[in-house]
C-alpha cells in the first residue's frame, strides 16, 4: 500500500456482498479495502479506528441502519465527516434522499456496473460526489413533486450565470470530468465554480449543493 492508496471499510450485512465489493476494489491498483463490518455500529467503530478514505455503507444493516450510521459519521454536526457512499438494493426516494441529508457522498444501487462503484469510491475519495443517474431521476421527480423546501437557505450572493450552468449540470449526476467537457471549460475552473458554490450557498460539500438545485426547483424532470 502507498501513500496515495485510498482505504476503505466496507459495511453490509450479507458476507457474499461484502466479499463481493472487496474483490471489485481490491483489484483496483489504488485501492484496498482495510475493514469490514456487518452491523450499523460496527461501522461507526471500524470507521473511527481506521479513518479511512471512503466508507461503503448498506441501508438495512442490523443494530443501526446505514443512514444514521451516515448521520452519526458525517452529519452537519460532525467536525471531520467521513466520505461515505451508501449502495443498496433499493433506490426507494426516502432512503436516497435520507442517506444524502444525513451527509452521503455518493448513492449507488447494488446492481451497478463495477466501474461506476470505483469511480464512486475515487470520486468521494477528493471530495467530489457520484449519484447513480437512474438514482438523480428519481430525486428530481420526488422534489418535482413536493415542490421544493419552503425553508430553502438562500445564497449570499447571486450566482453567476456560468455558475448557475455549472450547478445544473452537476444536479445531473455528471462528474467534475464530465462538466467540464459538457462545458467546454478545465476541470479546475469546474473546481473553482463548484468551491464558489460552495461558498454562496453555504454547503459543505457537492451533495449539498445537488440538493439545494433540486429543492429550489432549478432541474425540472425533463432537465
Amino acid at each position: 500500500m502507498t501513500s496515495d492508496t485510498i482505504r476503505v471499510v466496507i459495511a453490509d450485512d450479507q458476507h457474499l456482498v461484502r466479499t463481493g465489493l472487496k474483490m471489485i476494489l481490491d483489484a483496483q491498483a489504488d485501492i484496498e479495502v482495510v475493514g469490514e463490518a456487518e452491523n450499523g455500529l460496527e461501522a461507526i467503530e471500524l470507521t473511527r479506528r481506521l479513518r479511512p478514505d471512503v466508507c461503503l455503507f448498506d441501508i438495512r444493516m442490523p443494530e443501526l441502519d446505514g443512514i444514521e450510521a451516515t448521520r452519526q459519521l458525517a452529519g452537519p454536526d460532525v467536525a471531520e465527516p467521513a466520505a461515505i457512499v451508501v449502495i443498496t438494493t433499493f433506490d426507494v426516494d426516502e432512503y436516497v434522499h435520507g442517506a444524502l441529508k444525513a451527509g452521503a457522498k455518493g448513492f449507488l444501487l447494488k446492481g451497478a456496473d463495477p466501474e461506476l462503484l470505483v469511480q464512486a469510491v475515487r470520486a468521494a475519495s477528493v471530495g467530489d460526489a457520484l449519484i447513480a443517474p437512474s438514482i438523480t431521476a428519481r430525486l428530481l421527480s420526488a422534489f418535482a413533486d413536493s415542490g421544493g423546501s419552503a425553508d430553502t437557505v438562500q445564497p449570499v450572493e447571486e450566482l453567476t450565470e456560468r455558475e448557475e450552468e455549472v450547478l445544473l449540470t452537476v444536479a445531473r449526476g455528471r462528474t467534475n470530468a464530465e462538466v467540464a467537457a459538457e462545458l467546454h471549460i478545465s476541470l479546475s475552473t469546474v473546481k473553482t465554480h463548484i468551491a464558489s458554490l460552495m461558498t454562496k450557498l453555504g454547503a459543505r460539500n457537492r451533495v449539498e449543493i445537488v440538493m439545494w438545485a433540486y429543492e429550489t426547483d432549478r432541474v425540472t424532470r425533463q432537465s
